[in-house]
C-alpha cells in the first residue's frame, strides 16, 4: 500500500495514481526488442524476466509470429506455466502457453484472403498466409523472405494455390512481402477500401501484413487484461516497430526500444537500450521492479 508522509496538512495535493501504480502485466515484442541481432535471448533478458515473473508480474511475449515462432522461447524464459500467455499474429490470437487454449481469437476468412492475394498480383509483390499451424504461398517463385519466415517461426511451408483452400478456412493473416524498395512503391497503389476493411501494418521493412479489422497488439493486450482484471494502468509494453504502437499507446507504460522507430519513440513514456543493449532488462528493472 502507497503511503504519502511529511505533507503539511493545510496543503492540495493532487497525486496521478497511473504514475505509481505497480506494474502487473509486461507485454513485450519479440523481434529487435526482446531479440539480440542473432534472434536469440541475453543473459540479462532471461533473468529480468524471471524476476519478473517471480515477483507476481506477468510476462506476455507479444509478437506478430505465430505461436510456434513464439514457443521457442517460452521455456528458456521460464513462461509455460498454467498462468502464462503468448500473443500471437500481432494480436489476433491470444493463447494460455501451458495448453494453448485460447482467450481471443479473431481470423480472416477465405474472401477477404483471397481479395488480398488479388491485390497482391495486380500490385506486382509476393504475399503469403498463415492459418495456425502452416504458412502458405500461392507464388511459384517462392519469396526468399518467405522461405526466412518460415525458418524464423518453425512453420511448415507449402505452395497451393488460392483455388485449392476449401472456402471455409480462416486464416490468421495475409502478408505481402517483397524487397523492401518493390514493396514500398506498390503500398503506394494499395487502394482506401483495404485500410477501412483490415488492420494493415509494416512489421519489417518487407513485410507488410493484414488481418482482421479489429486485431492489433493494443486490442488484444487490453483484452487480457481486462479477462486477469488488471487495469491499463497496471501494464507495461515494449516494442520497437509500427505494429507495437497500438500496446505502447494502450499501455499505462509504454517503453521505446533504443532501435525503435521514431513515432514509436514518440508515443512511449520511456525509452530504453536497444535490443542488443539488453534493452528489455533494463527497462523491466528500471520501471517495472
Amino acid at each position: 500500500m502507497y503511503a504519502v508522509t511529511n505533507l503539511p496538512l493545510t496543503a492540495n495535493y493532487t497525486l496521478d495514481w497511473s504514475k505509481i501504480m505497480a506494474i502487473k502485466l509486461i507485454a513485450i515484442d519479440l523481434d529487435g526488442t526482446l531479440l539480440n541481432a542473432n534472434h536469440g535471448l541475453n543473459p540479462a533478458t532471461i533473468a529480468a524476466v524471471k524476476d519478473a515473473k517471480a515477483a507476481g508480474i506477468k510476462v506476455v511475449l507479444c509478437s506478430g509470429r505465430p505461436l510456434t515462432g513464439v514457443k521457442l522461447y517460452l521455456p528458456e524464459l521460464g513462461l509455460t506455466e498454467p498462468g502464462d500467455f503468448a500473443i500471437s499474429y500481432n494480436g489476433a490470437l491470444v493463447q494460455h502457453t501451458d495448453t494453448g487454449k485460447t482467450v481471443l481469437s479473431e481470423s480472416l476468412s477465405y474472401a477477404e484472403y483471397r481479395s488480398i492475394e488479388e491485390l497482391a498480383r495486380t500490385i506486382g509483390v509476393h504475399a503469403q498466409v498463415l492459418d495456425d499451424a502452416h504458412l502458405y504461398t500461392a507464388n511459384a517463385d517462392i519469396s526468399r523472405y518467405t522461405v526466412r519466415e518460415s525458418y524464423l517461426v518453425n512453420m511448415p511451408l507449402f505452395y497451393r494455390h488460392a483455388d485449392d483452400f476449401p472456402t471455409d478456412k480462416q486464416f490468421a493473416k495475409v502478408m505481402l512481402i517483397d524487397e523492401p524498395t518493390v514493396l514500398d512503391a506498390a503500398i503506394k497503389h494499395i487502394p482506401d477500401e483495404f485500410y477501412r476493411d483490415f488492420y494493415i501494418v509494416k512489421s519489417e521493412p518487407f513485410f507488410l501484413e493484414f488481418m482482421a479489422a479489429k486485431v492489433n497488439k493494443g486490442n488484444a493486450v487490453t483484452a487480457l487484461a481486462e479477462y486477469l482484471g488488471y487495469s491499463m494502468d497496471e501494464v507495461m509494453a515494449i516494442g520497437d516497430q509500427g505494429n507495437d504502437l497500438p500496446m505502447i499507446k494502450a499501455a499505462g507504460t509504454g517503453v521505446a526500444m533504443g532501435n525503435a522507430l521514431p513515432e514509436v519513440k514518440a508515443a512511449a513514456q520511456h525509452v530504453t537500450a536497444t535490443n542488443v543493449e539488453d534493452g528489455v532488462a533494463k527497462a523491466i528493472r528500471e520501471w517495472a521492479l
